[in-house]
């Protein structure tokens, strides 16, 4: 059964996204008011948010996916040098300001370690980028909301391949699968992967110059603007819903970077009004 957000559930959700950012924050000696400053900021923030999506309320299926489309591609964008930069916030370790956490491994990582030599951390296009074929220019291939930071040799272990359950155990990244066309994340980001594809297919529909994204029900779409299996990301994604990670992640990218947000993490019930 998908969940279903009220008000008070999506508060909870912007409450917890700010817990998660005052404990990725260097600086953790705080005032006694800090944590009525801190109440107070999550409850405007809820509102903020429910602001942002409220050209959405009311609708369902290809009207909602339209109205979402229309308000996230309202956004600032990164180069795909700035990434590099953007993810040691974004993907930052709360229980380590020096580091980050990487996608499939969950491993943290020095920052530093950036790059592409075996044992550094780069940059993993979840919707990978020859799906679609998003070339070198600013867009898809540097929007953050589908870009972590990865193992390099993980990452070249996933490659272009579509998502999907099974396979052989993938060497160095424990709860990792993949066979000769897909691959299946470790269970704590099972959803995250999920709900990333989804935004790339909502975000960019072909109407602003770039390949129209949208997942598909199969594996091995190689060049095509399509990822798989859908059916089986749906269910990742009712199996993980957000954590406090995921909604931190999407308040700095809105807050600090591209100023839209994912509308899967504030919303994952959307993924069945839509689909």
């Amino acid at each position: 059964m998908s969940r279903r957000t009220n008000p008070r559930w999506a508060a909870a959700l912007v409450a917890a996204a700010f817990t998660g950012m005052a404990a990725a924050s260097p600086t953790q000696a705080r005032p006694a008011v800090s944590s009525a400053v801190n109440r107070a900021t999550a409850v405007a923030a809820a509102s903020d948010v429910s602001s942002y999506y409220a050209a959405a309320d009311g609708k369902t299926g290809a009207a909602l996916k339209s109205a979402l489309h229309t308000i996230i591609s309202s956004q600032s964008t990164v180069s795909y040098d700035q990434v590099w930069t953007a993810l040691k916030n974004t993907d930052q370790d709360p229980a380590n300001t020096a580091n980050v956490i990487e996608l499939y491994t969950g491993k943290s990582i020095a920052k530093t370690r950036n790059g592409g030599n075996t044992g550094d951390w780069n940059r993993e296009h979840v919707w990978a980028k020859s799906h679609g074929d998003f070339g070198t220019t600013t867009g898809p291939r540097a929007d953050l909301h589908h870009l972590r930071p990865e193992d390099v040799t993980v990452n070249n272990i996933r490659g272009n391949k579509d998502f999907d359950n099974g396979g052989s155990t993938v060497s160095g990244a424990t709860g990792n699968y993949t066979d000769a066309d897909s691959f299946e994340p470790r269970n704590a980001v099972k959803g995250d992967v999920a709900r990333v594809i989804l935004y790339m297919a909502v975000r960019y529909d072909g109407g602003d110059g770039f390949a129209d994204l949208e997942p598909n029900d199969r594996v091995g779409n190689g060049s095509l603007p399509a990822i798989g299996r859908f059916s089986v990301l749906k269910q990742w994604s009712l199996q993980d819903p957000p954590d406090t990670f995921e909604q931190r992640r999407n308040e700095v990218i809105y807050s600090t970077y591209q100023h839209n947000r994912n509308p899967f993490i504030d919303h994952p019930e959307w993924v069945e009004s839509i689909w």
